[in-house]
């Protein structure tokens, strides 16, 4: 027996995908029921309930999934209408007496082909089928249940709102739009998932988002084919630029009022339904070091901490590296005192600077995921007890020395301070000792400089990534190093809305009510 190839196991799979299409809709009740528990063979949730209008005695079935619909609105807004109604019209009116006189639902809509009844049934709304009609409606009854509206525990806000998407989509838009009470907010749906048709909605601002960044997000979300779309992650690694990027470029939020700020930008939010991650699209490497509560206080603090983060992730990156770098080729760079110090904590040790570096870099690694992966009221304490007990227990051993571990351990607390980066960084974190080790401070300037090389090459949806350093916008670094006043960002970021409504602010006026100025 042959192997089947590739392609004819991806024809027979796109064929069985597509075996409905333009599929017209049987006009028999009685065919139209056997398709279906032939299609819902083996669901026993399924459900088919078959009526028959008033006096006209026309059948009809109402076929969904049980579990997916509110039954009680199903029952009164749809069932009983169609079984009282005491109307004498004509047969061949049914399908519009249906949707204008009898079914009292906020939202239906005409199906004109059986694939488009079967994915309404799979969607957990509930399809109606007339006898005699090759039509069929779909009645919006899903039953509302959903998580509740929580502060999620990925992004703590000390200022900011306590709000966090939740996995129900309508929810997640809704969120939105209490922030963005304009027309010109748009929500484009679409599906995605050959199997799981999953509902995905494109957001963005009309006159504010450039044409060009849209028309690319549709482009490639419509080029995506998969048969399962779980979360927001699978589309982030389908539409983000290269195919091995090193550094996010894809922005991920749980806050409605952070994607807001991210639309008002001139940026464009995914959701997908199921998944309380949002998507937001260009994203640029500043955005890793911004957070919300930069623009709910003084301008001068959250500068400060601004630069703060800056200091942190090159801490995080270099110390290591710079420490094997100096202790094993550059020796004479490191004060004579603290020379004789680091001489004295490393005599006796059996490992090179660099062997023991590698093995507190990893051992730190081990320990934040065990941190993740454990249960919350455990992983925090098993994360710092096992640090302390390790580091401690390594250097009474004799394995490593005290200055590497407080290098390891600052290098990874300050990791923390940029979550963005905090993959990235572990990766980059390890090549940059690997260079010190071979090559000293030259290594580590080479793979600086290749890294550089590398950003500046990098766009994301047509941005550069380093903007608004690389290419310069003088206009846009009010909040890039530093943060100023909300009132003197006059401007959205002009790369992401050039052409487009630029304007944020007038400003704010100085005058008093006496006419004099405020120093």
């Amino acid at each position: 027996m042959m192997k089947k190839t590739k392609r004819e196991t991806k024809k027979e799979h796109l064929g069985k995908s597509n075996r409905y299409k333009n599929e017209n809709i049987p006009k028999s009740i009685a065919e139209i029921k056997e398709k279906l528990n032939k299609d819902f063979t083996n669901c026993s949730d399924f459900v088919i309930r078959e009526v028959e209008i008033g006096k006209l005695k026309t059948k009809i079935i109402v076929a969904f999934f049980e579990g997916f619909v509110d039954r009680q609105i199903l029952s009164q807004n749809v069932i009983e209408p169609i079984i009282n109604y005491s109307g004498n019209d004509e047969k061949n009116k049914i399908h519009e007496l249906l949707k204008t006189n009898i079914i009292s639902s906020c939202t239906i809509s005409e199906l004109n082909n059986y694939e488009d009844t079967i994915d309404g049934i799979s969607s957990g709304e509930a399809v109606i089928f007339i006898e005699g009609e090759s039509k069929a409606f779909k009645v919006g009854v899903k039953s509302p249940e959903k998580r509740a509206v929580e502060q999620p525990d990925t992004e703590v806000s000390i200022k900011g709102s306590r709000e966090g998407f939740t996995e129900n989509l309508r929810s997640n838009t809704i969120l939105l739009r209490r922030r963005i009470k304009n027309p010109q907010f748009k929500i484009e749906s679409i599906k995605l998932g050959e199997e799981t048709k999953t509902d995905i909605a494109i957001c963005y601002i009309d006159g504010i988002v450039k044409k060009e960044i849209i028309d690319e997000v549709r482009r490639r979300l419509q080029r995506i084919k998969i048969d399962a779309v779980l979360a927001t992650g699978y589309l982030e690694q389908f539409i983000q630029d290269g195919k091995y990027p090193l550094f996010p470029m894809v922005g991920n939020s749980e806050k409605p009022d952070k994607v807001a700020a991210k639309l008002l930008e001139g940026r464009v939010a995914i959701i997908a339904d199921g998944t309380p991650t949002v998507l937001t699209v260009p994203f640029l490497f500043i955005e890793t070091l911004q957070a919300q509560e930069d623009y709910f206080g003084e301008f001068y603090f959250a500068s400060f901490v601004r630069v703060l983060r800056y200091i942190s992730l090159l801490i995080s990156l270099y110390l290591p590296a710079l420490y094997v770098a100096l202790t094993t080729f550059h020796q004479t760079v490191i004060p004579f005192k603290l020379m004789l110090t680091m001489a004295a904590s490393r005599e006796g040790l059996p490992f090179s600077a660099f062997t023991e570096a590698l093995l507190m870099v990893l051992t730190f690694e081990v320990l934040r995921e065990a941190g993740i992966r454990m249960p919350r009221a455990i992983g925090q304490a098993v994360s710092i007890v096992g640090a302390i007990v390790i580091g401690e227990s390594a250097v009474n051993a004799g394995i490593a020395s005290a200055p590497l571990v407080i290098v390891s351990a600052l290098a990874g607390i300050c990791s923390f301070i940029v979550p963005p980066l905090m993959k990235t960084g572990a990766i980059l974190r390890i090549g940059l000792l690997v260079a010190a080790e071979i090559l000293g401070l030259m290594g580590i300037g080479v793979v600086t400089i290749v890294l550089i090389t590398y950003l500046c090459n990098k766009r994301s949806f047509g941005i550069p990534y380093l903007t608004p350093f690389s290419p310069l916008h003088t206009a846009d670094l009010k909040d890039s190093l530093i943060v100023v006043p909300i009132w003197a960002m006059f401007s959205r970021p002009r790369a992401l809305t050039e052409g487009q409504d630029t304007t944020r602010t007038t400003g704010k006026s100085f005058s008093s009510k006496e006419g004099k100025t405020d120093e």
